[in-house]
């Protein structure tokens, strides 16, 4: 989920002058794919609506992987020629009935803006516009900061922990990392640290992968978390809560984020043991904001009770999380009652990640549909031998799987629509008694948040680059090490907790 409405320095460019060619190249590359594959022979088993979305398939790959096109226009792009192809072939499930036609494939192309996840993604941007509207996200920010001491290493637990606690009230990584550079790099410049110095780097990365790890923890606090559990309540009829979310997910990201404490230390040193006048600083930075206003206490109280609400729902009431949402971003909007008006919430509201979201679940459901997804999975379960395979295998062999290909997409969301659909065709064609497929489908989500490696993996890693407090090379090889500990992390807990709650096999 991304927000540009919080101020942040601006993003390295991703790519040079000199590499202009490669959107250009990928765009190209998109087209002949998605022709390549429409025009190919049919494949046995394969009805002709799932060849053409297999080619749309491609087609968004590419694209994503390459960044041919804006994020939002690659979404109508993609909505259109699902359409115009779609209505030229026969519905997969009625293949004696003729072409779909133009208005089933509008209804499909379409059918994703029907998500109770997209209302909720679209409500969390408010919540986060809001956030920076009335500055609450800063002040909380500072407020933990200014409790920390002048030790470095105290510093980074200190940014660590907003970035924590920022995961659970502002519903975008985005919008957290956005509200944390300006503090830290005033932070830096204030204590006349050197911006390109070992101290710098640890406490941007840090921060940075700090909102990447808590991305798997609490299932609101990225948009890709909502993809999954849009193509779960489509294909299962039924949902993840909140807090079954938080119960799999908070402890690995626990374990994790004190990995990443001792890896980002250890690897890039800082150079001080502390910095004199640090706390008094960050207090008088607290202090310029002055005390709270009536709009920053409202939003509070908001947020509080939709945590509230959300950590209890299906216990104490059957409110699901995105009807809560709603309920409350109504209330935000309310004259006198309300903490903005609709004209401040639009101030950079990022609408193109709505749609991206809104279509990314439209071509998953579709891909479901044509029969394109499990006619894949049965290919990849083949070749992968994972037919008999223990649910152990299987979910170390997707995640090793969705790693790899996360290297080349600069969008989680991108990637869950893509992989999602395609995973869960796996996990129901394989023969293996007993798998949790709603549960194994929820950890390999978790992976998905794995962007620790390649700055261009996330918008937040990007936002942190933009600083230039730190080289690529240092981000790529802390970010692997990440990664082998989160992978090793994965090993146990697929040994251990997750199994013994239940979520890769039914007890």
């Amino acid at each position: 989920m991304t927000s540009s409405s919080t101020a942040a320095p601006a993003p390295a460019p991703t790519t040079s002058a000199a590499h202009d060619w490669v959107p250009r190249a990928g765009l190209v590359a998109a087209f002949a794919a998605l022709i390549a594959v429409v025009l190919m022979p049919s494949p046995t088993g394969l009805p002709p609506a799932g060849q053409a979305m297999l080619g749309i398939l491609a087609f968004a790959v590419i694209v994503w992987m390459t960044e041919a096109l804006d994020y939002a226009v690659s979404a109508v792009v993609i909505a259109a020629l699902m359409i115009f192809l779609l209505a030229f072939t026969p519905d997969a499930a009625r293949p004696a009935a003729g072409a779909m036609g133009s208005g089933a494939a509008l209804n499909l192309a379409l059918s994703g803006f029907a998500s109770s996840a997209v209302a909720l993604v679209a409500a969390a941007c408010f919540i986060a516009a809001a956030m920076t509207a009335t500055g609450l996200d800063r002040r909380i920010a500072l407020y933990v900061l200014s409790k920390v001491d002048a030790s470095t290493s105290h510093i980074v637990m200190g940014a660590m922990a907003v970035g924590i606690l920022l995961s659970f009230f502002v519903p975008s990584t985005t919008a957290r990392v956005a509200c944390l550079m300006p503090i830290m790099m005033g932070f830096i410049l204030a204590f006349k640290v050197d911006r390109k110095s070992r101290f710098a780097a640890l406490l941007v990365i840090t921060a940075a992968q700090t909102a990447s790890v808590w991305n798997i923890g609490v299932k609101t606090a990225a948009a890709q978390n909502m993809v999954a559990v849009g193509f779960i309540e489509k294909h299962f009829q039924t949902s993840i809560t909140w807090t079954e979310w938080l119960v799999a997910g908070a402890p690995f990201s626990v374990a994790l984020t004190v990995a990443l404490y001792f890896i980002m230390t250890r690897m890039l040193r800082p150079e001080m043991q502390e910095i004199a006048g640090g706390q008094a600083a960050i207090r008088e930075q607290l202090a310029a904001l002055g005390p709270m206003a009536g709009k920053e206490w409202k939003l509070l109280g908001f947020v509080i009770a939709l945590l509230g609400f959300w950590s209890t729902e299906k216990v104490l009431h059957d409110l699901d999380t995105s009807s809560t949402t709603i309920a409350a971003i109504a209330l935000m909007l309310m004259p006198r009652v309300g903490v903005m008006t609709w004209k401040e919430s639009q101030k950079g509201f990022p609408w193109g990640t709505v749609v991206l979201f809104a279509v990314g679940i439209s071509m998953g459901t579709a891909l479901l549909k044509t029969q394109a997804a499990p006619w894949l999975a049965n290919l990849i379960v083949h070749h992968l031998g994972l037919e008999q395979a223990s649910a152990f295998a299987i979910l170390m062999l997707l995640s090793v799987f969705l790693i790899v290909i996360h290297l080349g997409f600069a969008s989680a969301t991108g990637l869950a629509s893509t992989m999602i659909p395609i995973i869960i065709s796996v996990l129901e064609a394989v023969q293996t008694p007993g798998i949790n497929a709603i549960g194994m489908t929820m950890l390999l989500q978790f992976v998905v948040s794995f962007g620790f490696i390649l700055p261009v993996n996330a918008p937040q890693n990007m936002i942190a680059y933009g600083t230039d407090t730190f080289a690529a090379r240092d981000f790529v090889r802390t970010g692997l090490v990440v990664t082998l500990a989160g992978f090793a992390l994965l090993v146990v807990f697929s040994l251990t907790y997750w199994p013994m709650m239940g979520y890769m096999t039914v007890r």
